[in-house]
């Protein structure tokens, strides 16, 4: 019943949350220099043909109209059609999302597959020459832009190797694995450093506690207190980190979008705010605060999972 009370009370809170998200993307959008009128009928338009335009657009009327029409598509999640893409805005950040979202959960998976072991190693070893190097590696990642890393990538495996394709995402399955793995392993290899040197630094401290020496003198295999007793200590802060980055590889794709020239959300979302696509960038990003709302409230979820002591109050 806690449980429960608590995930309704989480969800109560995200609405103050996504009224500010929807104030603060209305009236930002309107406070930058552009008329999406002018944009679209071109600079040589009569005063006429503007004013008729943006009649139909709506934005001849008051501001406090134009944010209660919008705060009305956001219940009904019926935000219309894009400005300049003349298609539904559902159905476009739809296709779109699933780039993103694939090329963000590829990444996941790659930086927990590199972070985890290699963490746990480094902290297990701290102060042999392996730990060491482990631990200086991760910090070099931390330190090079994703972009530079990206490019690198590009530049050995693709147009050196011919082993991935340069850009673009492909139209058959495999044809869209092979697209994201460059950019994935770019998006990896930050988050996996950052991860590491979480894991690492969390290892080390654990095995100074007390409850990890008096499980040796039970007698408990090395492999149980490892499991049960080390790994899924530092498992909490390193899946709060994942989550933190996920959150952010989702919003901040447009680099690694941009380098790749995959057409995700990031690449859609820098279009849309250069041709003022209000429709577009408002339902985006309002959308995608709903996403990270719902996977903040699944982090804290999978805490109580991986530790029993902790309770969802």
């Amino acid at each position: 019943m806690d449980e429960f009370t608590y995930i309704l009370k989480r969800i109560l809170q995200m609405i103050p949350v996504l009224l500010i998200v929807t104030l603060a993307i209305f009236f930002g959008m309107r406070m930058i220099p552009g008329d999406p009128a002018l944009l679209l009928v071109g600079n040589r338009a009569s005063d006429e043909t503007i004013a008729a335009m943006r009649a139909k657009l709506g934005l001849d009327q008051p501001l406090i109209t134009q944010y209660l029409l919008f705060l009305r598509s956001c219940l009904t999640f019926d935000f219309g059609n894009s400005l300049t893409l003349k298609a539904p805005v559902t159905e476009l950040f739809r296709q779109k999302a699933v780039v993103t979202v694939s090329l963000t959960l590829m990444t996941i998976l790659f930086a927990v597959l590199i972070s985890v072991p290699l963490g746990y190693y480094a902290g297990l070893h701290h102060d042999q020459p392996a730990g060491a190097v482990i631990n200086s590696i991760s910090l070099v990642f931390v330190s090079v832009p994703e972009f530079l890393i990206g490019l690198l990538l590009l530049l050995v495996f693709a147009l050196k190797l011919h082993w991935f394709p340069v850009g673009d995402w492909g139209h058959t399955l495999p044809e869209h694995i092979r697209s994201l793995i460059l950019p994935s392993l770019t998006g990896a290899l930050m988050t996996s450093s950052l991860v590491m040197r979480n894991i690492s630094d969390n290892v080390v401290k654990v095995l100074s506690y007390d409850y990890v020496d008096f499980a040796r003198s039970k007698g408990l295999s090395e492999k149980r207190i490892r499991n049960s007793y080390i790994l899924r200590n530092v498992m909490i802060p390193a899946v709060t980190l994942l989550a933190m980055r996920m959150t952010y590889m989702l919003a901040g794709s447009i680099v690694i979008e941009s380098v790749f020239a995959l057409p995700g959300i990031g690449q859609m979302m820098l279009n849309a705010i250069l041709s003022r696509d209000y429709s577009l960038v408002q339902a985006t990003v309002y959308l995608f605060a709903i996403i990270v709302l719902v996977m903040n409230l699944l982090t804290d979820i999978s805490y109580s999972l991986l530790d029993p002591r902790v309770k969802l109050k």
